[in-house]
């Protein structure tokens, strides 16, 4: 029997409290008596808990348990994290203490913020939903952020991306505890999608912070202008009359990458736009955003998407435009 409990603290998710416990409710069905199963609980420091939207969680005192849960909570624009994380010192308190005592924990979405603030996510790579990893990034800078991944586990962390990333993170404790063949059955059962492995198809990046610099910016955008031409680095430093050196060093302090990589990304996001509205061919697509070789593209493209580009339309296409 695996015991996990669910961390439940004030203005957390209510959906995030239930949505792993109901996906391993299902899976101990499928498994049937044979197998061993799950005791949930959702437990707090605080005798009561309320939590988004008003709604009153009914919570189980700290308990030792094999797996800690911790949801996400609503970060609206402006929210003081600092503020938000402090008001939360018995919850950090009790992760911190299940962690040390060599217990799995796991955060859905910005619950990553509130490992942050136990310590443990230094030196561990890291994930949190695509729209808040850069500021998980600037809080816990010993982190090494995967803002591509929907679920990371390093050494008894495990952190995971928005929202529905916690069914992701569920099916893989029910394909490490039941077996693969539970954690199937139980994705097909619940229309769990048991095959995505990223969250670059999902961002949208209108929606993302824009750095704070203008250099970088000014980069972008130039690149994002010429996206299907040959990749130049002295081409790209004379129009802004720099060095080669220099544009990659200014590059990188500002954007946190090179110019090179900024451009696979945008290449990529423009081909998953042309496979979603579309009906050019893989081939087409992949000259239009600047490849040669199709078999390079689609390569560049699964490393960044988790899935093939015929794959990627498959699952994503909607009305072309």
């Amino acid at each position: 029997m695996l015991r996990v409990g669910v961390l439940a603290y004030p203005g957390c998710f209510a959906s995030e409290v239930f949505g792993i416990p109901d996906l391993l409710t299902m899976a101990t069905h499928v498994a049937g008596p044979d197998r061993a199963g799950y005791e949930v609980s959702v437990v707090s420091p605080r005798r009561r808990v309320v939590a988004s939207g008003g709604v009153t969680l009914t919570v189980s005192p700290l308990r030792e348990v094999d797996v800690l849960v911790v949801p996400g909570f609503e970060f609206v624009p402006g929210l003081d994290v600092g503020a938000k994380v402090a008001s939360l010192r018995g919850e950090v308190a009790a992760i911190r203490s299940h962690a040390t005592a060599g217990k799995v924990v796991v955060s859905i979405c910005v619950g990553a913020f509130l490992l942050a603030e136990a310590g443990l996510l230094d030196h561990r790579r890291a994930t949190t939903s695509w729209l808040f990893a850069d500021e998980l990034a600037q809080r816990c800078p010993e982190a090494d952020v995967r803002p591509e991944h929907l679920v990371v586990t390093d050494k008894g962390v495990t952190t995971t991306a928005a929202f529905s990333a916690m069914y992701d993170c569920a099916l893989e404790l029910i394909r490490e505890h039941s077996g693969a063949d539970v954690a199937r059955t139980t994705a097909r059962v619940a229309l769990v999608d048991d095959a995505r492995s990223s969250q670059t198809p999902y961002v949208e990046t209108r929606l993302l912070p824009r750095p704070g610099n203008e250099f970088s910016h000014r980069v972008m955008r130039w690149l994002d202008q010429h996206l299907a031409a040959r990749y130049d680095l002295a081409a790209l430093a004379g129009a802004f009359t720099v060095s080669p050196r220099t544009l990659l060093r200014r590059f990188a302090a500002e954007a946190g990458q090179s110019p090179l990589e900024y451009l696979h990304s945008a290449r990529v996001r423009r081909a998953t736009h042309l496979l979603e509205t579309t009906d050019h061919t893989v081939a087409g697509i992949c000259s239009a955003v600047g490849y040669r070789d199709p078999g390079t593209f689609a390569a560049l493209f699964a490393k960044h998407t988790g899935r093939r580009p015929r794959d990627y339309r498959a699952a994503f296409r909607r009305g072309a435009e």
